[in-house]
C-alpha cells in the first residue's frame, strides 16, 4: 500500500451515535462518509487516517482495511496469511498484537486457533515480535468465510486526547461528550454551562471546538509505528494546525465536590482552554444564568446505580429542573442519564428520545430541550 492507495477507512462510534459521528465526519471534509453498523466508513488514502484521528472528535477509533482472501480451514488460512504483503504495512522491528472476531457463519468460528495461526504467518514471514502489549493492533474480522484484516491506527483510545490527567468517578470520555454537544446542535458559537461537571468535559470540550483546537493536537497514534508511515507528511499537517481563535465565549463548570472543580480547573489549563473556562464551587439550588446570550445546559448528572439513596436523587432532579426552567429562559438543556424516571422528575419538554447509548456498562439516554420558555 502506497501513499496514494485509497482504502476502507472505518471509524468506530458508539452504538446509537453512528449518526451523528457521520455528520461530523462530513463536516470535517470526509464528503462520502456513510453511516454503517458500529461507525461510520468511507474510501480513503493514508492523508485521511492522519487527518481524521487528529481532527475528529466523536470517534472513538480509526481503523484502516488493509485488505482481505477468503479461507474455509485453518490450514487455507495460515497459507494465504503466510502470502499476505504485512510488510506494505507493519514493520518487522515494531511487535503487533492479532485481535480476531469470527462468528457460526464461518467454517473458521475458533478465534485462538485463527489468531495463532495469522500470529505465526506475521512473525515468521515479516519477522516481527507478537506481544500483547504491542503498540499497533492488527484486527482480524471472519465473517462468511471472508478474512477481513484491518490496521487500528489510532493505538489508545481517541478519548484520551493527551492533556488529561485528572478524572472523578465515573468519568464521561471526551469522544462520547464532543457526540452529545453536537447531538444537542452545540456547534461553538455559543455558551456552554455544566452543573454537575465533575471533571470538565464537557466545559473543556464546548470551549475546545469553540477555540477551533484539534482534538488530537497532544498525542501520539499507532499509524507512527507502521512501515508506510510518511513522517515528513505528517510533520508539515501537525505545523499547519490552525492557531487558537479566542472566543467571546465562556464555558461554566460548577460541583458540590471541591476536589471536582480543582480537576476540571488543573484539565482546562492542560487544555489550552483555562482562559475560557470557569469553575465554581456550588450546589445546583445555587446555579445561576451567566451574563450574555443563551445556549446549553450540559449534565450528566449521577444515575442511582452507583449512588445507593435513589430517593436522594429524585430531589436532586428536580432541583435541577426548578432552577434550569426559573433562571435559564431562552436556553437549551441537554442531561445524560440510564433512568427515565429520574429525568423526568425535572419537569423539563423533552424532545422524542434518540436510541440508548452504552457508557461505563449501562445504558444511558440523551433527553433534550428546545430552548426553555
Amino acid at each position: 500500500m502506497t501513499a496514494d492507495s485509497t482504502f476502507e477507512i472505518f471509524l468506530v462510534a458508539p452504538p446509537g451515535l453512528e449518526h451523528i459521528l457521520c455528520d461530523e465526519a462530513r463536516r470535517v471534509g470526509f464528503a462520502a462518509a456513510r453511516q454503517v453498523a458500529g461507525g461510520v466508513s468511507f474510501d480513503g488514502t493514508w492523508e485521511d487516517v492522519r487527518r481524521a484521528n487528529l481532527y475528529l472528535r466523536g470517534a472513538t477509533r480509526v481503523l484502516a482495511r488493509i485488505g482481505s482472501f477468503r479461507a474455509f480451514h485453518l490450514a487455507q488460512l495460515d497459507k494465504r496469511a503466510r502470502k499476505f504483503p504485512w510488510g506494505e504495512v507493519l514493520r518487522k522491528d515494531v511487535p503487533v498484537k492479532v485481535e480476531v472476531v469470527t462468528n457460526k457463519k464461518s467454517k473458521i468460528y475458533h478465534a485462538g486457533a485463527a489468531t495463532q495461526r495469522i500470529e505465526t504467518a506475521i512473525s515468521e514471514e515479516l519477522g516481527a515480535p507478537v506481544a500483547a502489549d504491542a503498540p499497533v493492533t492488527l484486527k482480524v474480522r471472519i465473517d462468511d468465510n471472508t478474512c477481513i484484516f484491518s490496521v487500528d491506527t489510532s493505538g489508545e483510545g481517541l478519548h484520551k486526547r493527551g492533556h488529561k490527567v485528572a478524572v472523578g468517578k465515573a468519568p464521561m470520555r471526551e469522544t462520547l461528550a464532543a457526540l452529545l454537544l453536537r447531538a444537542c446542535d452545540y456547534d461553538g458559537l455559543e455558551p456552554v454551562v455544566d452543573p454537575m461537571c465533575g471533571s470538565g468535559t464537557f466545559v473543556i470540550e464546548a470551549a475546545e471546538i469553540a477555540a477551533g483546537l484539534a482534538a488530537g493536537r497532544s498525542r501520539e497514534f499507532a499509524f507512527e509505528q507502521l512501515a508506510n508511515h510518511d513522517a515528513l507528511a505528517w510533520n508539515d499537517e501537525r505545523q499547519a494546525l490552525p492557531t487558537a481563535k479566542t472566543p467571546n465565549l465562556r464555558f461554566f463548570g460548577s460541583d458540590r465536590n471541591t476536589g471536582a472543580v480543582e480537576m476540571a480547573g488543573q484539565n482546562a489549563a492542560r487544555a489550552g482552554v483555562g482562559d475560557l473556562c470557569r469553575f465554581t464551587h456550588a450546589a445546583v439550588s445555587d446555579l445561576q444564568r451567566p451574563d450574555g446570550p443563551p445556549g446549553l445546559v450540559m449534565v450528566n448528572p449521577p444515575y442511582g446505580a452507583r449512588i445507593g439513596n435513589k430517593k436522594q436523587l429524585f430531589a436532586v432532579y428536580g432541583a435541577l429542573g426548578e432552577v434550569l426552567k426559573s433562571r435559564f429562559s431562552g436556553w437549551r438543556v441537554g442531561i445524560v442519564t440510564s433512568d427515565t424516571a429520574l429525568a423526568r422528575a425535572t419537569g423539563l419538554p423533552f424532545l422524542p428520545l434518540g436510541a440508548p447509548i452504552a457508557h461505563g456498562g449501562l445504558k444511558v439516554r440523551l433527553f433534550r430541550t428546545d430552548p426553555l420558555a
